[in-house]
């Protein structure tokens, strides 16, 4: 920091970053706890700071990094995330640069940081860990360590980099410069391990809290994937996101998805080539409808705000990824959806890997699986349970997820739990849920009469009124590790399994209901209104994004052209006053928009 901000006070300094929010991003207040960061990092103070995903956390340290003397050096794990990000940054007119195994113009952009001509330096920790840019560190001035996606840092977060290890060493060599640790999805475990693994004090971590309002929380069993996300699409005409477990699923999905909705849809994984995959991710960071169907692979990396829904075709690894993953939707903050399909075969599947997991690390892995498990199956607030798993204490609705919107019923399946488990232990622990189904409710079939199961003292104990219970129930047990699967499809004990046919543990189920179909959405969640004059502001920015190669929210937002639609500026004054709308974008877009807004 130069000497003449150390001779101010945190008053003055955060005088100037206010006049600095409205003159270079356009707001005219921050949001959330991001004043708080931004004053600890103008002051000199190291900083974790847990921020949910579009809440602003790039701007804690873009906008010190236009006040503070020297450059900032943020360390992001993904080259197209930092690519997004520094499209960003310049259309806001902050000096900003990428040192990449892709950049082409990594000379200029060392001799750039030399010259002290850089705001912002963009690098990954595998480069950042090499001796030779520690040498480079050492011919500037540097301002600020930020470190985005912290997370990857511990061994506890769910996308561990074993480079990020290597950043406190890095760090250690400056120890006069501030350190900012940036993530959204960080347990009370992860948290304290990142502080640690950064060298960040206890007193220096600032919570904003988990929740996103702005998504509606939605998770059913999946019977048909396709179908379900299909209707997904019809109601969400903008850009979503739809995971699948493998690579062999996202490219089915992705086919069948086009076919059935007539929307574009792009599949994602490692398997594809290089030069396919970048195009697909291009295609849909700059597209306004495009749905993309990946694998985990996809998403850390993208930075784009007009997200309307992700859907899960099939359980994520843990609440932490489901958390990071669903907070890919809305981070413009206007309404998403987060839907996750799930069958007991995912469940099932992964409390097989775990065996695959190192002994030290299984009893946390499980404990995970049953966390998400109980995300699943919870017939009360989505919304509170992570929360909650995140360490905060929220009320006990929401009001916008499936079961505060529509609540369903709990079923004591106790008495039946007993039967079908005995069920699984007297046919031998060998036969699937259809063979025993059959069995429960008096089916002598073939192979039922075969095995001699018709004889058995569970054979059509299951009345007609209860056989519907009992494949949710199946599910149920499955998702909770009561019932396991065997190497040749069939079900076994697992788990609790045992004092459930004791009596000593009670089974209950959430019935889901009855879901009606919506109608499809007339103008999008974007226009609500449908005003034409929203509509033909948009067709602009996306004109005037064709032309500078640009994704068209790196123009503005749609908050910003709703804002332009309802004011009506007329002259560059006017303009300015909208939210979104800085000094940079302002000379460079301000006449363009006023023709089209005066034009209606």
């Amino acid at each position: 920091m130069s000497s003449a901000l150390k001779s101010q006070y945190p008053a003055e300094l955060m005088g100037e970053a206010r006049a600095r929010l409205k003159s270079i991003f356009g707001f005219d207040h921050f949001r959330g706890r991001q004043p708080e960061v931004v004053e600890r990092v103008l002051t000199g103070e190291s900083t974790l700071a847990v921020m949910p995903t579009g809440a602003g956390k790039s701007l804690t340290y873009q906008l010190p990094a236009t006040i503070l003397q020297g450059t900032c050096v943020v360390v992001s794990p993904l080259i197209a995330l930092m690519h997004d990000q520094l499209r960003a940054a310049r259309a806001n007119g902050i000096r900003a640069a990428t040192l990449t195994s892709v950049d082409a113009d990594w000379r200029e952009t060392m001799d750039a940081f030399r010259s002290g001509e850089l705001d912002l330096l963009y690098v990954a920790p595998e480069r950042a860990s090499q001796p030779q840019f520690r040498e480079l560190l050492a011919s500037a001035p540097i301002a600020l360590f930020a470190i985005d996606e912290a997370h990857c840092v511990s061994e506890w977060g769910h996308d561990f980099r074993p480079d990020y290890r290597q950043l406190r060493p890095l760090m250690d060599a400056f120890p006069q410069i501030p350190r900012l640790a940036l993530t959204a999805t960080a347990d009370a475990h992860t948290r304290a391990d990142i502080l640690v693994q950064l060298g960040i004090p206890d007193s220096g971590m600032i919570i904003a809290g988990f929740d996103r309002p702005n998504i509606r929380y939605a998770i059913c069993h999946g019977d048909n994937a396709g179908r379900q996300i299909a209707r997904l699409m019809e109601e969400n005409p903008g850009p979503g996101i739809v995971y699948a477990p493998t690579r062999r699923k996202v490219e089915a999905l992705a086919e069948q998805l086009a076919v059935a909705t007539g929307r574009a849809v792009r599949p994602y994984h490692a398997g594809l080539p290089p030069e396919e995959r970048a195009a697909n991710q291009a295609a849909f960071v700059a597209s306004e409808d495009m749905v993309i169907c990946a694998t985990i692979a996809f998403g850390m990396g993208i930075d784009k705000p007009d997200v309307r829904f992700v859907a899960h075709a099939g359980i994520p690894k843990s609440i932490e990824a489901y958390y990071q993953e669903t907070g890919r939707a809305g981070r413009d903050g206007d309404p998403a959806q987060a839907v996750m399909l799930w069958g007991a075969g995912d469940f099932a599947q992964a409390r097989q890997r775990l065996s695959e997991v190192p002994e030290d690390r299984r009893g946390d892995e499980r404990t995970r699986l049953d966390t998400l498990a109980a995300l699943v199956e919870t017939a009360g607030c989505r919304r509170a349970i992570l929360l909650r798993h995140f360490g905060e204490n929220p009320p006990a609705s929401c009001g916008n997820c499936d079961n505060c919107l529509n609540p369903p019923q709990v079923a004591d399946t106790s008495e039946i739990a007993r039967k079908l488990l005995s069920a699984v232990y007297r046919t031998g622990q060998s036969f699937g849920f259809g063979h025993l189904q059959k069995v429960l409710t008096g089916q002598a079939d073939a192979r039922v009469q075969q095995r001699g199961h018709d004889h058995l003292s569970v054979f059509g104990i299951v009345s007609a009124e209860e056989a519907p219970l009992l494949q949710p129930l199946s599910r149920a047990l499955q998702a909770r590790g009561a019932l396991v699967p065997t190497d040749h499809g069939g079900l076994a004990l697992g788990g609790n399994a045992l004092a459930i046919l004791r009596g000593e543990e009670a089974v209950e189920i959430v019935l889901p209901p009855k879901r009606e179909r919506r109608g499809r959405r007339g103008t999008g969640v974007s226009n609500p209104a449908g005003d034409p004059l929203f509509e033909a502001l948009r067709d602009l920015r996306r004109d005037l994004a064709a032309q500078a190669g640009l994704p068209p929210y790196v123009i503005f937002h749609d908050a910003t052209l709703r804002e332009m639609a309802v004011q009506r500026p007329v002259s560059l004054a006017q303009m300015a006053e909208i939210g979104g709308v800085g000094v940079k974008k302002l000379d460079a877009y301000g006449e363009v928009f006023l023709t089209v807004i005066r034009q209606h």
